[in-house]
């Protein structure tokens, strides 16, 4: 099975994961809800899958290029 890496964007904290491993997602599903500048990013699935692992958890300040979540398909 491959896998797809879910990556950060921008430099943000992690608001929310409304996604658990092991959650089947389609493509545009928000695996991830950042919070940058009081502004809410939602950070979407590239391709429908399910979630294999969760590597943030709320409050965790990311950067640029960090792994958010890894999604098999």
């Amino acid at each position: 099975m491959a896998t797809s890496e879910v990556l950060a964007e921008m430099v943000a904290s992690v608001l929310s994961v409304p996604v658990a491993v092991g959650d089947p997602v389609v493509v545009g599903d928000t695996v991830i809800l950042l919070e940058s500048m009081k502004m809410e990013i939602p950070v979407l699935a590239e391709v429908a899958g399910t979630v294999a692992e969760i590597r943030v958890v709320p409050g965790d300040v990311i950067q640029e290029g960090d792994v958010l979540a890894v999604l098999e398909h």
